[in-house]
Order: structure tokens, then sequence, then C-alpha cells
């Protein structure tokens, strides 16, 4: 069992459930899932950025990624309905735990004049979302071996109803969250 995974059920619902009053451990939020996204606007013009993406993706998450299609035609941008412009990873159960482990924990520290992650980056329904200006803050990544520097989105999905409760469930798990 993943550390984050046993730390939430041993440390994580009890703490929830005193704060804000659950009566039963099924109220308490939880992690549901984590998509990390790469979008590729240049793989109209580069075929090979879309496997180097790909590679990247698959070292990061220990998944294949999905390639992801242009649903409409834009003629300003070339873009053309099926074309591809993207990789994305849905992340569930053990491979979510290990891979926001490695993120809080290794990754995000990484990162230049890193201050935190924004507070603010909430939907409203409980989700948070993150982007990362490149992918070599992930230790995986072999420097010699990418072609160019990316970014990505994270997003984690909780089934905590406000902004607060995911907040303070992340906060638990130990996101690095900027001074307010």
């Amino acid at each position: 069992m993943p550390r984050l995974e046993d730390r939430f059920r041993e440390d994580i619902v009890p703490a929830m459930m005193e704060r804000f009053g659950y009566d039963n451990v099924m109220q308490v939020p939880r992690l549901e899932k984590i998509v990390v996204n790469i979008g590729l606007g240049e793989a109209l013009q580069n075929p090979k950025a879309l496997e180097a993406a790909t590679r990247d993706l698959t070292v990061i998450t220990g998944q294949k990624p999905v390639v992801t299609r242009a649903r409409k035609s834009i003629a300003n941008f070339r873009l053309r309905a099926g074309n591809p412009i993207g990789v994305k990873v849905t992340l569930r159960n053990e491979r979510m735990y290990a891979f926001l482990d490695r993120l809080i924990n290794i990754a995000l520290p990484r990162q230049r004049d890193f201050r935190g992650v924004s507070r603010t980056a909430f939907d409203g329904r409980g989700n948070f979302s993150l982007g990362l200006h490149e992918q070599l803050i992930f230790v995986e990544i072999d420097y010699d071996a990418i072609d160019k520097v990316r970014g990505m989105e994270i997003v984690m999905v909780t089934s905590a109803k406000t902004d607060e409760e995911a907040r303070h469930l992340l906060e638990a798990f130990g996101m690095p969250f900027a001074a307010a």
C-alpha cells in the first residue's frame, strides 16, 4: 500500500471527521483521480513531438498516455477535427497515490523559485488544478534525452463538496500551498 494511502486511512480520515463533523467515514472527501495532461499545439507541424511527450509522460506516471484529438476544426490554427493535439493520463488508486507522493515531496520542491502552489486554483466543486512549466522537475526524466521543455497540467479530482474541504484534504496530504 502506498505511503499516502496509508496516511489517508490512519490519520487524515479521523482528523477530517473531527474537523468537519462527519457522522460516517464514507462522508470524508477522498482523492478520486489525478489527470495529467500535456497539450501539444506543435504536434500539427512536428509529429515527433507527440512521441516525445508520450515517452515523457509514460516515464513520469508509469502508465501509457492516451492521445487526445481535436473535436472541432479551427482554420486560424490550421487545425482539423481529429488531429492529435495532446496526451493525457488518468491515474487512480495506487499509481495515483504514488504519483502524488512524488509530486509533493520530490518534484515541486525542485522547481525554480518555488514558494508554494496557489491556494485559489480550485474550481468551486473541490477539484484542484496545477500547471507546471517544465517536465524536468521530475527525477525520472533524463535531461539529455528530452527534445524540448514542455509544461503540463495536473488536475486532482476529489469527492469534496466545497473548496475548503478539498484544500484541507490536500494540505493533510502535504500539498505546499503558498502563504495567504
